[in-house]
């Protein structure tokens, strides 16, 4: 069975970009689209309005939003099969449900509570954290097409595991899929007090350091087929300060956030977290356990 691109609409421009964004990965991907649009109208109008004959104006608000959505899709892509629901739920809730029946998750930067750009919508940020599939948070200031013109490549962040194969292979198929170089990227650091022991001497730690990087980085793509457009790059620095530098000339950011058991409500992680804050291109989180 064909697993649907799913995406999160509440009608504000951000989550109709996230359409458009999700409509053109559909078709990359040869799948439908489920457009969502979940609302909790019932609990808040239905029994205030009981006696009125007239439908309460936040059901038909709901309907518009979706049936907007669902033409808007059509316009861009008349071939795409596409369907469109109302979902009488938690948006959060909502989302990760249809996360569990879904390839890819794509939702808005922020939504109709009116957000500031620098900062995520919770809903965005909660999805992304629970969520059973991939998940892509399409930043409000990034172009609404899936391939840009641009072309800047797939970046994706290399870190340690042997879950990063999860990460690896949904970059490269992107990158595949839009024909474009992929771009992985391995940060690290080297602690001051063993730069600065003697001047002499002061330049060898940071180039163990970038080296035991290269070394992981090469180990790590090796679960990957050879692939001549998969470029290495290691940088010195904070991982979310290097990956949020590199989303400048990316039309995608690949990240993996790690599922553990032994946490009853799931989190980000602090590199993703500021990552979905500071990117300017979307980005993608995949989850591995």
């Amino acid at each position: 069975m064909e697993l649907p691109v799913v995406v999160g609409v509440d009608g504000s421009e951000p989550s109709l970009r996230a359409t458009d964004w999700a409509a053109d990965e559909a078709v990359l991907r040869g799948l439908p689209l489920r457009v969502v649009y979940a609302s909790l109208w019932e609990r808040y109008e239905g029994p205030a309005l009981a006696g009125d004959p007239g439908r309460p104006a936040e059901e038909l608000l709901a309907e518009d939003i979706v049936d907007t959505a669902g033409r808007r899709v059509q316009r861009r892509q008349p071939d795409l099969k596409v369907t469109a629901d109302l979902v009488p739920e938690e948006a959060e809730h909502a989302l990760v449900r249809e996360s569990a029946g879904a390839t890819l998750l794509v939702v808005g930067s922020r939504g109709r509570s009116g957000i500031a750009e620098t900062l995520l919508g919770s809903v965005s940020m909660a999805v992304a954290a629970r969520a059973d599939c991939p998940v892509v948070v399409l930043r409000g200031s990034h172009d609404n097409q899936a391939v840009t013109a641009a072309r800047g490549g797939v970046v994706v962040g290399v870190g340690d595991g042997a879950e990063v194969r999860t990460v690896l292979t949904f970059a490269a198929e992107e990158a595949r899929l839009r024909g474009v170089p992929l771009h992985a990227v391995r940060a690290w650091t080297c602690p001051a007090h063993e730069a600065v022991d003697h001047p002499l001497i002061a330049g060898e730690p940071a180039r163990s350091y970038e080296q035991s990087a290269a070394d992981e980085l090469e180990a790590a793509l090796a679960v990957l087929a050879p692939e001549p457009t998969v470029h290495r790059h290691t940088a010195e620095g904070r991982a979310r300060r290097v990956l949020a530098g590199a989303s400048r000339e990316a039309d995608l950011l690949v990240v993996g956030v790690r599922r553990r058991s032994d946490h009853y409500v799931p989190r980000l992680g602090r590199t993703v977290h500021a990552l979905l804050h500071r990117c300017v291109c979307p980005v993608a989180v995949v989850p591995h356990r």
